[in-house]
């Protein structure tokens, strides 16, 4: 290790997608910017080529070999000048294009190495591509998680794992207290099969035939678009908005509109916007998918029902709005949640402490 502070390469997604972990590593900087003792620096996995090589970017297979070439080289370049290598991780292909390189080059020349991994479908990756991706986790000095659900899977495959929960600033959050709860609900999960907006569109509708002036916001973008579009109109629902991608900073207002937060997730892990619905004290009904059950509990924090269950949740929707003493004290119990669990002074110490130290031995791990 140099002398001096630690100098931290953080390696993830741009924010050019709007995911998860580019939001998360994001704010993660923010916050490690404000700790003495540590230099930060961002490298992305998916860097824009010149513009004179930018139409090797508009061929599919060709991108991703495009791509990966830019990146590995930006790896060789500046893993050199850091003392930690701290790669997000996602599973399946992700995993090998992403996460993979940066800790090989880490490993190559001597640096610490952790691991950060935030997919639901750890499980089914570790099962079915076990045979390639526990060797090339165990490149990593530590593997880091958000939940101890995730730290509980890992060990059922033999590799251990630290929890460290996601960082939110709840002051980016308008804490709103609903006097009336309208049947005015918000979903902003991306269009992707796993989040599972197709069965929020069906449980609405069984909502709008209680409550004819219902809304419906629905955020996000995904393959699955116009599909979803298509759907809303078939079931003939009225007052459905799709609002299209919204960058992170305009996401509180969409919180503060919206009486009710609707999840209904396949797969997950811990979805950082039903932690900004809590911060914004908005009633939250969401999915009991993967890791939400360690951060949702039903009655406590949230109305949580079985996964894939279209009338469980159209019965929890419509429970928040006719409920609504209930709903709204489980909103503020959900927002002090945040306020003691997910703040930077709770989260901030705990990579401080992951980050400083020597690389291990070739195969300690």
């Amino acid at each position: 290790m140099s002398e001096g502070p630690t100098r931290v390469l953080i390696v993830g997604p741009s924010l050019r997608y709007l995911g998860g972990q580019a939001v998360q590593a994001e704010r993660l900087m923010k916050g490690l910017r404000t700790i003495d003792g540590l230099e930060i620096e961002y490298l992305v996995v998916d860097p824009v080529l010149p513009k004179p090589l930018a139409w090797l970017q508009r061929i599919s297979l060709v991108r991703t070999v495009a791509t990966t070439v830019a990146y590995v080289w930006s790896l060789l370049r500046r893993v050199p000048k850091a003392d930690t290598v701290h790669a997000f991780s996602a599973s399946y292909w992700s995993f090998l294009l992403a996460p993979v390189p940066a800790m090989c080059v880490g490993r190559l020349f001597g640096k610490r190495v952790l691991l950060n991994y935030h997919s639901g479908e750890a499980d089914d990756h570790l099962t079915r591509w076990g045979w390639h991706a526990k060797p090339l986790m165990r490149l990593a000095d530590a593997v880091v998680v958000p939940t101890d659900f995730l730290v509980d899977v890992f060990a059922r495959h033999g590799i251990p794992a630290i929890a460290i929960a996601k960082h939110l600033d709840v002051t980016r959050m308008q804490a709103r207290h609903r006097d009336v709860l309208r049947p005015k609900f918000l979903s902003n999960r991306n269009f992707e099969t796993h989040y599972n907006v197709r069965s929020i569109l069906d449980a609405f509708r069984a909502v709008q035939s209680t409550h004819a002036d219902a809304e419906l916001v629905v955020a996000g973008n995904g393959s699955l678009r116009g599909a979803l579009e298509a759907q809303a109109r078939e079931l003939e629902l009225r007052n459905v908005h799709f609002t299209g991608p919204v960058q992170p900073e305009d996401m509180a207002a969409l919180y503060n509109a919206a009486d009710v937060y609707v999840n209904a997730s396949l797969i997950d892990n811990m979805p950082l916007s039903l932690l900004e619905a809590y911060a914004s004290c908005l009633p939250v009904v969401t999915s009991d998918a993967g890791g939400i059950p360690w951060i949702a509990r039903d009655g406590d924090t949230a109305r949580v029902v079985p996964a894939g269950d279209t009338l469980a949740l159209a019965s929890a929707m419509l429970d928040v709005v006719a409920d609504q003493g209930p709903a709204q004290q489980r909103a503020a119990r959900a927002r002090r949640y945040v306020e003691e669990e997910f703040s930077w002074a709770e989260v901030g110490p705990k990579w401080k402490s992951v980050y400083v130290g020597p690389p291990s031995a070739p195969g300690r791990r």
